[in-house]
């Protein structure tokens, strides 16, 4: 069988030939989808647990602090190490660490699912999002390294697509599987589908998707590293943990240690970049207008989305007692008017530049405003088919914004820095989810003994309306135009 495999060939040249600059390889449609493949399942396994945790709670008796670690424990692992991933796919080669990492996400996939009782979930889980963090990052920097003008753009708007609808798809399927029960498995099912899906996923990359690097790799920012998990350990910990543990002394303490190792880390990599060592993230990517102004606005776009999912996951079930699937089904006009703006993202931006995301933030705080009426209305009585006009309108705002938005943060990134600018911009993708769940779900599930299922859904949905009026707001600060 011939080898086909998206590699640049070589051929031998005499010795005094002139040496040529090596030819970049290039992304088929088939390593495009392989990767984008790839990037879906981190992001589906951060949601799909979501509609699976009363089934996990009756079947260990996990009790609520170890579910919120069941979420917290693979987010927080998550967007702790993805930077480093990033790296080493630079440093090693993004091929091989795709590989890798897909690999390890079948690995921990399945001892998810063979998993005994809810501690052993907790570490499988933990493991589990360390896996992810070394697979996501090389998406972006193959796309990065291995594209260029038209087709770049469409990849990038692909890949912002697959990361906005695999948020929502996590819980239909996570719905699904767990409806389904197949063969009796359960909630074990959410995460025992990843292990056929990560092997065939595999094969397909090992074949298709080609090897690139970073020209000028550099070593491992260690004190970097660490000051960085330990900035983002402190805030998302305690954020995630301490309602579920009744916010003992250990939250409070982390939370006050957050802005000295938030400041240390800060110091640590202005000092290395001005002594002329590459750290791990370079405060000068900061500089760059796009990567500034369009992380900004990822940030609060990200926290309103997170706690959106996990607060509407929670108060269809517990509140209008849908089941799993009914909770998920409900979400699949969402995802499908989500990947269609995400399509016509390209085009849009091409002609109105910054303008779409303006226009997707307002369309996304209709939305917003059409679901809480239609809630406010209708409850207790509020059906799948009453939810689908809102959930149509608020997914097609919203993937107007996030896929341009990714676009205009890797715009400008040099090729060299494709691997830690595309994990910079994820893991504040991925704080800023797990940001959302701590604070919208804290107030979401704080209300609830005082008002009810209904009026604490509708707080917040009212609080991610204010984040879409600030980030409406951070939108004029983007490039006037998209390259």
């Amino acid at each position: 069988m011939s080898d086909t495999r998206a590699q640049t060939p070589t051929l031998e040249a005499p010795a005094d030939a002139p040496r040529k600059p090596a030819v970049p390889a290039l992304l088929t449609p088939l390593g495009l989808l392989t990767v984008l493949l790839g990037a879906a399942l981190p992001m589906i396994d951060f949601f799909i647990v979501n509609v699976a945790l009363p089934t996990i709670d009756h079947d260990l008796h996990a009790g609520p602090a170890m579910l919120e670690m069941v979420v917290a424990g693979y987010g927080v692992a998550y967007a702790t190490l993805l930077v480093l991933g990033g790296r080493l796919g630079d440093m090693v080669g993004r091929r091989r660490l795709f590989l890798w990492g897909l690999a390890a996400f079948g690995l921990t996939s399945l001892a998810c699912g063979l998993a005994p009782d809810a501690g052993t979930l907790v570490a499988a889980r933990v493991a589990q999002g360390a896996a992810s963090a070394l697979l996501l990052p090389q998406v972006l920097a193959t796309i990065q390294a291995t594209t260029s003008g038209k087709r770049r753009a469409r990849a990038l708007s692909l890949y912002g697509g697959t990361a906005g609808i695999s948020s929502a798809v996590g819980q239909v399927l996570g719905g699904l599987l767990v409806s389904v029960d197949l063969a009796g498995t359960g909630w074990r099912a959410v995460f025992l589908v990843n292990v056929p899906i990560a092997a065939a996923a595999w094969l397909l990359a090992a074949r298709t998707v080609p090897e690139t690097r970073s020209p000028r790799p550099t070593r491992v920012d260690g004190p970097g590293t660490a000051l960085l998990a330990a900035t983002l350990i402190t805030l998302l910990l305690p954020l995630t943990e301490g309602r579920a543990a009744g916010w003992p002394l250990w939250s409070w303490l982390l939370l006050a240690v957050f802005p000295f190792v938030g400041t240390a880390f800060i110091v640590v990599e202005r000092r290395a970049e001005r002594s002329g060592r590459t750290p791990l993230v370079p405060p000068s990517l900061l500089r760059i207008p796009s990567v500034n102004s369009g992380l900004a606005m990822i940030v609060p776009f990200s926290v309103g989305f997170g706690g959106f999912m996990f607060v509407v996951a929670v108060a269809l079930q517990n509140g209008l007692r849908y089941g799993p699937f009914a909770a998920g089904l409900s979400l699949v006009p969402l995802c499908a008017t989500f990947f269609i703006a995400s399509l016509a993202g390209p085009r849009l931006v091409g002609r109105f530049g910054r303008r779409v995301v303006i226009a997707g933030s307002l369309i996304q705080g209709a939305g917003l405003i059409a679901l809480a009426l239609t809630v406010h209305a209708s409850w207790p009585g509020t059906s799948v088919a009453g939810l689908a006009p809102s959930m149509a309108v608020l997914g097609f705002g919203q993937g107007m914004v996030l896929p341009v938005l990714m676009r205009i943060v890797l715009s400008e990134l040099p090729v060299a820095q494709a691997g830690v600018g595309g994990g910079a911009m994820v893991t504040t993708q991925q704080s800023g989810l797990a940001l959302g769940v701590a604070t919208l779900g804290t107030l979401f599930l704080s209300l609830l003994p005082s008002v009810g299922i209904r009026d604490a859904l509708l707080a917040a949905l009212l609080a991610q309306l204010a984040i879409v009026a600030g980030t409406t707001a951070l939108a004029l600060r983007l490039p006037r135009s998209v390259r």
